[in-house]
């Protein structure tokens, strides 16, 4: 049952954007986000410049997000913040104000696992995109993860299926910085991809067992590649840089499309959400529904201010934490490493 009234504010801070959302009920009221330009020149995230920056960035983009929603402090229901996995310099700034905001206003406090608010973000009501049905299938595909994970419920969630080493989101990243593209350069990757051809250079799909993925064999082919044809021509990344990229989005997707069709086969589930920074990437949103048509899959792709890192999706996941009265002690600490 959905109460009429419940307004949370959402705070996430696991890695470098710091972000704020009101939502009322099932719908996001505002959801302000604050990118850390800072970390561009050191080519990655450093996390203590990042809590440096959440620091400073945290108190306005609260602000911000209340003003924007019209809504008061006084008529808040609840405060959701994500308590992990992520950066833990980072957490604890989002963690500490999400504390202190809950005791001044003597209102409960929810905490969120970061990676359940990628999937649960699909509940988000908008008016245009139905939520998906249980059971479906959820991949979370980012910087820091890449997990197939079958979901029950809002609450009953089973990863079967995870990398064993790099996630995807690194793996477009680090092909990126080999080719000589300034950070992040997972959607420059993207961009140029589109204009060149993706079977230019094959690279061979790494052979892991199971649901399992495994990337960093994969950044190192592309490596070795680079070198060994630049020793034999200087200009070659310049000169088919397009190639490059189409070539290593091609297989990153086909990556992703072999696991996930795997999965469906094994789990007999056709439902298929996706989350994630990385579910911005033009390559993986065609891929995922032309399924529709190939398999027969339904497919739920978020929207764009949904993919990356953002409060509603913290929001939305304390909104059914909300209503099964599932709040947080005040000692609640935030944790680097959380399994969903």
């Amino acid at each position: 049952m959905e109460l009429e009234n419940i307004y949370i504010l959402a705070i996430e801070s696991s890695c470098d954007d710091t972000a704020c959302a009101v939502l009322h009920n099932n719908v996001v009221l505002s959801n302000v986000v604050a990118t850390q330009k800072i970390h561009e020149e050191y080519g990655g995230v450093v996390p203590e410049l990042a809590s440096r920056a959440h620091q400073q960035n945290i108190v306005p983009v609260v602000d911000r997000a209340l003003k924007k929603a019209n809504v008061t402090k006084e008529q808040l229901s609840a405060i959701a913040f994500t308590a992990g996995p992520g950066l833990m310099g980072s957490l604890l700034v989002g963690v500490s104000f999400a504390k202190s905001l809950s005791l001044a206003l003597n209102i409960p406090l929810i905490d969120v696992n970061h990676m359940r608010g990628h999937l649960l973000a699909h509940f988000i009501k908008d008016g245009e995109t139905p939520s998906p049905q249980f059971p479906f299938l959820g991949i979370t595909i980012s910087g820091g993860h890449t997990q197939i994970v079958k979901v029950i419920s809002h609450f009953n969630m089973e990863v079967i299926g995870e990398t064993i080493d790099d996630a995807i989101g690194e793996a477009f990243d680090k092909s990126a910085k080999t080719l000589g593209l300034p950070y992040p350069g997972g959607p420059l990757i993207d961009k140029y991809a589109q204009l060149g051809n993706p079977k230019a250079f094959p690279f061979t799909k790494p052979r892991v067992d199971g649901l399992n993925f495994s990337f960093s064999g994969f950044k190192t082919a592309v490596l070795y590649l680079v070198q060994r044809q630049t020793k034999l021509n200087p200009n070659f990344v310049a000169e088919n840089r397009n190639d490059l990229c189409a070539s290593i989005q091609h297989t990153l997707v086909a990556i992703i499309l072999d696991k996930l069709k795997k999965a469906v086969a094994q789990t007999g589930i056709q439902t298929i959400a996706v989350g994630g920074g990385v579910s911005a990437n033009s390559g993986i949103r065609e891929m995922l529904k032309s399924t529709e048509k190939r398999f027969g899959w339904t497919v739920h792709i978020p929207n764009f201010e949904y993919t990356t890192d953002n409060a509603g999706m913290i929001g939305i996941t304390g909104y059914y934490k909300y209503l099964n009265k599932d709040f947080s002690e005040l000692n609640i600490s935030a944790t680097s490493r959380a399994k969903i």
